[in-house]
């Protein structure tokens, strides 16, 4: 590299932060204030690199809008000073966070990589490391002094995904993540691959801005065979609720019990967004491709697309927060604003 890329690491907590004390067999924060001297294969990277922490790492389990908006807030004000970010997270929520960022940092010319690992970066087969240089390396990439990735990212076993993409897979395999909907942005073997026809453009000159206002008043309804009324009901009644993802089958289907159908229709009436969204793990919503879901369409619920439950879910609580108006709401959900659907 020409000139000396700055990188900046956020850690929010997570495994990827623990290391193994091997006198005593226990678990202990890992000090990223030095990681390139515990690490030091990171100076083949050429990167200036600072950290900068949680005053109270968390599990992610933990995770909830004001941490979102925590991290948004660490990168707003280092956003100049910096090429790009790395942010360490647990992978349990990472999903989420990483979608929440991509809609709450609009206009990013400048990556914003997640990472985390399944193992402790001291145990003896952690893939903590080579998620930690990977994704660093990634920030750092630039082309004609303009980075080459600008959006937010996350990176995992070998692999690099538009995070609004992702969604986690396995709870034991390295492989953890994956994003069934969307190729790949990068690959990392025996060469880094980036599959540049897959990368978000920012739209030129258009200032970076944050956005921090987030309403969580927001509900995912699973369907499932046996679904009482009740519990719809329940679920369409709860107080101050603006927003819910109903999970529906296959390609946004759902049982046509006049039950079913007259609470939405009037959960509907009295406001509420309703949200179509598959609960299979791949492909689409397309209401009206079966009888099942024609009804759907007709009552003009939201036609989520091919968007995760993670990301729509973010999305929701970011267009809340952002005031859009009730008119224009099904029509700017359905619009790709960062890349998180076809």
């Amino acid at each position: 590299m020409n000139e000396k890329v700055n990188i900046l690491i956020i850690y929010t907590g997570g495994t990827i932060g623990m290391v193994k004390e091997y006198q005593s067999d226990v678990l202990k924060a890992f000090d990223f204030r030095k990681v390139v001297e515990q690490i030091p294969e990171l100076r083949q990277l050429g990167c200036h690199i600072d950290s900068v922490s949680f005053k109270k790492p968390i599990d992610s389990s933990e995770m909830n809008p004001g941490h979102w908006t925590a991290i948004a807030t660490l990168i707003e004000t280092h956003y100049d000073n910096y090429d790009g970010f790395v942010v360490l997270h647990g992978s349990d929520t990472m999903s989420y966070t990483a979608s929440a960022l991509s809609f709450m940092l609009e206009n990013l010319g400048k990556p914003v990589i997640f990472t985390g690992s399944q193992l402790p970066i001291g145990d003896l087969r952690t893939d903590a490391k080579e998620n930690l240089i990977t994704a660093i390396q990634l920030a750092s990439l630039k082309e004609n002094n303009k980075p080459v990735i600008q959006e937010v990212g996350l990176y995992f076993e070998y692999k690099l995904y538009r995070a609004n993409r992702t969604t986690k897979l396995n709870a034991e395999h390295f492989q953890a993540f994956g994003s069934p909907n969307f190729p790949a942005l990068a690959e990392s073997g025996v060469h880094l691959r980036i599959n540049r026809e897959y990368l978000w453009q920012t739209t030129p000159r258009k200032k970076f801005k944050v956005h921090k206002d987030l309403d969580a008043n927001v509900a995912i309804l699973k369907l499932f065979p046996g679904m009482s009324r009740n519990l719809l009901e329940g679920v369409l009644n709860i107080s101050g609720l603006k927003a819910l993802i109903l999970e529906t089958y296959g390609a946004g289907n759902a049982p046509t019990e006049a039950w079913m159908l007259k609470a939405l229709k009037r959960a509907l009436e009295k406001g509420l967004h309703v949200v179509n969204v598959t609960q299979c793990p791949g492909g689409s919503v397309m209401m009206g491709r079966y009888k099942t879901s024609l009804a759907l369409r007709e009552m003009q619920i939201i036609d989520g697309g091919d968007i995760t439950t993670e990301a729509a879910i973010t999305k929701l609580m970011y267009l809340l927060g952002s005031k859009v108006s009730r008119k224009a709401f099904k029509t700017i959900f359905e619009t790709p604003l960062r890349g998180e659907m076809s």
